[in-house]
């Protein structure tokens, strides 16, 4: 079945945007009539049928509705810094949302490549790879934040940053227990400034190590993903 988003919406019949509408009925050639799947990324899904197969403005009749809890008995956020090539960190922001992550913080730092982003893009990808996933949560996504506000915000569970530097730092898989919420900051392809890694320390982060090779940006974000994703199994 095909699936639409949706925002906030009162009563029986839901408008899609005009994207949406366009998608549903130029390019699916759906009609009225035909079934479809909602989702409003905070755990509802709706079947409903087109009863106006408008392409600017498709309206649809619910018929059945089910509210799911998050699956994650935890919350984890990646802190993650933009890479020069856009194409990079939107794959990043697509397969961390099919993985399962709860909030994508791009982060500026010294070292940062990339000091401005296209957001409406990044949530029409985030939209799809929702859909595509069948998640029920979309992540949120914040706006490009300074390092310093990242590592200085107040943060309930395992606080954790991947860097480069040689030293005593452990697996990640070793660090965090299943169940615990993560914050873990990933860092630009010339890594983080020696001053943003001892603040970060200062902070209370733990340093923590994704393996014995080295990843580009967007590769240790997924693989940071992926690892407190199959803890959690």
């Amino acid at each position: 079945m095909n699936s639409f988003y949706i925002s906030a919406f009162t009563g029986k019949s839901v408008q899609l945007t005009p994207e949406e509408s366009k998608h549903c009925i130029k390019v699916l050639r759906l009609k009225k009539g035909d079934q479809v799947q909602l989702m409003n990324g905070i755990g509802s899904i709706y079947e409903a049928v087109i009863g106006i197969a408008d392409p600017r403005s498709c309206l649809l009749d619910i018929v059945r509705e089910e509210h799911f809890q998050n699956p994650r008995s935890y919350h984890l956020t990646i802190a993650i810094a933009p890479t020069k090539n856009m194409d990079r960190f939107e794959w990043f922001v697509e397969k961390a949302t099919e993985i399962g992550v709860d909030k994508i913080v791009p982060i500026l730092c010294k070292h940062s490549e990339r000091k401005d982003l296209k957001f409406d893009r990044l949530e029409k990808i985030l939209i799809s790879a929702m859909k595509q996933s069948g998640q029920t949560y979309l992540p949120e996504l914040s706006k490009l934040t300074p390092f310093k506000e990242v590592v200085n915000v107040s943060f309930e569970g395992d606080k954790l940053i991947a860097h480069c530097v040689p030293g005593d730092k452990r697996l990640l898989k070793n660090v965090t227990l299943p169940g615990k919420n993560v914050l873990l900051l990933i860092g630009p392809e010339g890594d983080f400034d020696p001053s943003e890694i001892g603040l970060a320390l200062e902070k209370g982060f733990l340093p923590v190590s994704l393996g014995n090779s080295r990843l580009r940006t967007e590769t240790a974000g997924i693989v940071g993903c992926h690892t407190i994703c199959l803890m959690n199994e």
